[in-house]
């Protein structure tokens, strides 16, 4: 599917949808819990979905109500299950762990660039603690069981790692420690994971290098809870707001934990470290582009490893409006201002079938010197399927097209 935006002005009220972030963290942890949790979650999206198969496949009972979800915990763990994570690195990076401290078997199967995606720093440590895995990429078989003890990792690959190893250690025996050989990056999706295991009873305790995990714990469940909205898909409206557009957000929480808050103070910045906000850089980016000053963005290279390889795809976007773009060994150097000319009447960005390069291409074409072409805009049901028609109802103007129907 293709969606061309022209240009016009954006006005009105939109809520965001519900934190697949955070709706990652709470699935997971009622499905560990003593007791059914009712779980709502506003709206649904393609790696949310798939956390949902996963923890099915893995023996829960998972049913909806409009948008109020039960998750009835496994009675038993299945002896052989594949679970298959689509293109979501968090349903893979958090339950790998899960499924060795449940003494689980499991092949794990994805889609799109997320086999591409590393894993080696995990699945080395699940090596070292007794886990039997055959491969650091997917498609991969593994098996528990783990035993505590301490697991040592990097902080600086990914923090999905860590959120894992959070979910699975309170499940065993001993007592485990996490310690970090390097400065923790992205430390505000800890912190949500952090939040979340309070929610469900389950005690960690930092230490200098990390933290330190007791065994032989139990998931509480708190019998129901919210998922907020999303401050990552917000930052696409914060950047429409921040070029211009007369709209009003809701459905977010001013005191979250999630780290991409700090869009509203980062919008309009000359130099921007993104180290620990890697989502927000396409619609920074769209934002730096359209003012009148040079935008330096760093801390950004593991962007090269999401659903496109989100440092070019976000050049060749900026590139394809009109707009001047260096990519850095770790990030952008942007040169904002008036777009160059184009002779076409319709200038074309390639969504690279991710989410958040469409979301930001047609932010950006609300505020273009002409229509824009965004390929592959389907992109935005992994995270926001309702994106355009919010976008719509805000006054944008879309067209759809099904090339080759």
């Amino acid at each position: 599917m293709n969606a061309v935006v022209s240009p016009g002005r954006l006005a009105g009220t939109v809520r965001v949808p519900a934190s697949k972030s955070a709706a990652h963290r709470a699935l997971i942890c009622a499905a560990l819990a003593d007791a059914p949790t009712r779980v709502r979650i506003s709206a649904m999206n393609r790696d949310i979905e798939a956390t949902m198969a996963c923890l099915r496949a893995l023996g829960a009972e998972i049913a909806a109500e409009g948008d109020l979800w039960t998750i009835t915990p496994a009675a038993r763990i299945p002896d052989a299950v594949e679970l298959d994570c689509g293109e979501s690195g968090s349903t893979l990076r958090f339950l790998l762990p899960v499924v060795c401290a449940l003494n689980a078997s499991a092949r794990v199967v994805g889609h799109g660039r997320l086999p591409l995606r590393p894993n080696a720093a995990l699945t080395d440590a699940l090596r070292k603690h007794g886990a039997a895995v055959d491969s650091d990429l997917l498609p991969m078989n593994l098996s528990g069981p783990i035993a505590g003890g301490v697991w040592t990792l990097p902080g600086n690959v990914s923090s999905q790692y860590i959120t894992g190893l959070l979910f699975a250690l309170p499940l065993l025996k001993g007592d485990s420690e996490i310690a970090l050989t390097t400065k923790l990056e992205s430390a505000a999706y800890v912190d949500m994971t952090l939040d979340a295991l309070r929610q469900f009873g389950i005690a960690v305790e930092p230490t200098d290098t990390g933290w330190r995990v007791p065994g032989g714990q139990l998931y509480h469940s708190p019998g129901e809870l919210e998922v907020e909205g999303d401050w990552s898909a917000a930052a696409f409206w914060l950047t429409a707001k921040a070029l211009g557009a007369d709209v009003q957000i809701t459905g977010l929480r001013d005191d979250t934990a999630q780290g991409d808050r700090a869009a509203l103070a980062l919008l309009g910045q000359a130099k921007i470290d993104a180290n620990n906000v890697p989502d927000l850089v396409p619609a920074l980016a769209v934002a730096a582009a359209n003012l009148p000053q040079k935008t330096h963005i760093t801390g950004a290279a593991r962007l090269r490893l999401k659903e496109s390889d989100r440092l070019e795809t976000v050049r060749a976007m900026l590139a394809a409006l009109g707009h001047r773009c260096e990519v850095t060994p770790d990030g952008l150097n942007i040169e904002g201002g008036p777009p160059t000319p184009c002779e076409a009447d319709t200038r074309t960005v390639d969504g690279a079938n991710d989410h958040r390069i469409v979301m930001a291409a047609a932010v950006a074409a609300a505020f273009a010197d002409r229509p824009v072409r965004i390929l592959s805009a389907e992109a935005v049901e992994k995270s926001y399927p309702d994106f355009f028609r919010d976008f719509t109802e805000l006054g944008g103007r879309v067209h759809v097209e099904h090339p080759g129907q």
